[in-house]
């Protein structure tokens, strides 16, 4: 090997570079190419990203409803449900798609120099563009059920912005981790499944027993959908901040997530001048 390869495997490209406008070029360029190729020569193109949580909608719905008679006592049960069920697809999606994406484009990785964050910041924007979508049908379906737009409602910029930031720092990390250690992939599913359980997605945190209440609360997918209920679906509806105990307490799940921020772009940031050597 010669002492230029040599150094360019050391000094490998990082993981932002040096010019702003071309990082944000780049992410922008390849989510929107990934965008238009996942749904290229389908028949109903975007309609598929609407199905899957459509359905799984439908199913939770009947059974919780119809079966069990557990929602019939929350306001707004369906419009909740949907709601929460789609912020929880773009978590799953933006997170589970990071895991392999640095793997998946080895190739890439290898032939041209260019800031590595790229490519897990281009997933958590592509499964950003599909929550767009999804959260214009579930508008749709609100204002359909009878729910009347509030000021509130100007709340969901803020909270989709928490979950970004805090897929993305997950994203993150677990590229970066999955370039060495291949079980990342299985372990993270396991806990995506641990997530889902535990968050209230089918369920309200007021189902929840007193006791456990506070804690659950903390965690910022709780906050989320907790808050999200409050201000887009009932304003009766607990808020995140009566959850949790205190306003001053949602510096727990906000402390989270700038934390697992973080420490996702310090570790994506270590690892990014080694990555094509070590896939």
């Amino acid at each position: 090997m010669s002492a230029h390869a040599a150094e360019s495997s050391q000094h490998g490209p990082s993981a932002l570079g040096e010019d702003v406008r071309r990082f944000f070029n780049l992410t922008l360029t390849l989510a929107v190419t990934e965008f238009k190729l996942r749904y290229f020569g389908s028949a109903l193109g975007y309609f598929w990203s609407l199905m899957r949580p459509l359905m799984l909608f439908g199913i939770l719905y009947a059974v919780f409803t119809h079966v069990l008679k557990f929602g019939g006592k929350i306001e707004h049960y369906p419009v909740y449900l949907l709601t929460s069920i789609v912020l929880w697809t773009y978590f799953a999606e933006a997170t589970g798609g990071a895991v392999t994406c640095l793997v998946s484009r080895e190739n890439l990785l290898r032939k041209i120099r260019f800031p590595r964050m790229v490519i897990p910041l281009s997933v958590a924007l592509t499964a950003l563009f599909n929550l767009g979508m999804n959260l214009i049908a579930v508008f749709v379906f609100a204002l359909l059920s009878g729910i009347a737009p509030r000021w509130s409602w100007l709340e969901l910029p803020v909270l989709v912005l928490v979950l970004v930031v805090l897929a993305t720092g997950v994203g993150m990390l677990l590229s970066a981790l999955f370039v060495r250690y291949r079980d990342i992939g299985q372990i993270w599913d396991v806990v995506l499944q641990l997530v889902y359980w535990g968050s209230p997605i089918i369920y309200t945190i007021v189902a929840l027993p007193s006791s456990i209440r506070h804690e659950l609360s903390a965690s910022p997918l709780a906050m989320v959908f907790t808050q999200m209920g409050h201000a887009i679906i009932d304003p009766n509806a607990p808020s995140a901040a009566s959850a949790i105990g205190g306003t001053l307490r949602l510096a727990i799940p906000l402390g989270i997530v700038a934390g697992v921020f973080v420490l996702g772009l310090w570790v994506f940031n270590r690892e990014a001048p080694r990555i094509a050597e070590n896939l």
